[in-house]
């Protein structure tokens, strides 16, 4: 009786080149959304951070208001007293809180549309107009 043996390279079977390709494939995809959602929705609390953001500003602007007796000339007088003004009481912003969630600075508009004045923040793609995160975000007081 004779017996055979087979090797173990014989037996075992390996993946084709097209098995590999479809599961990288596959993976790319999940990672692609899960990238896709968790950038969204970071882009999404820095809208909500920016709107929160503007509106502090607002208050800032508005004791600034109070104590000097006009608007400021910009956003910098919030935080550095401007030499030609009397009754500064600030700082009243830190310097980090003249930019939006995406590093931009927030613009100050005076005359606003319909009010003294006016806080905007680019969005997301830090240009003016878009939609959704792109959005621009406009604060009157």
């Amino acid at each position: 009786m004779k017996r055979q043996y087979r090797t173990l390279a014989s037996s075992q079977g390996g993946f084709t080149l097209i098995e590999l390709a479809v599961v990288i494939l596959l993976i790319g995809g999940i990672v692609a959304l899960a990238a896709n959602s968790i950038f969204g929705a970071k882009n999404r609390s820095n809208a909500k951070l920016a709107e929160t953001q503007l509106g502090l500003l607002v208050q800032k602007v508005g004791e600034y208001q109070n104590d000097v007796g006009s608007l400021p000339e910009s956003l910098d007088a919030l935080v550095k007293a401007p030499g030609n003004v009397e009754g500064w009481l600030g700082p009243y912003a830190k310097e980090q809180a003249l930019k939006d969630p995406w590093n931009t600075p927030i613009e100050y508009r005076t005359p606003g549309t319909d009010a003294e004045f006016e806080l905007v923040s680019l969005g997301a793609d830090k240009k003016s107009g878009g939609e959704g995160v792109d959005a621009d975000l406009v604060v009157k007081p």
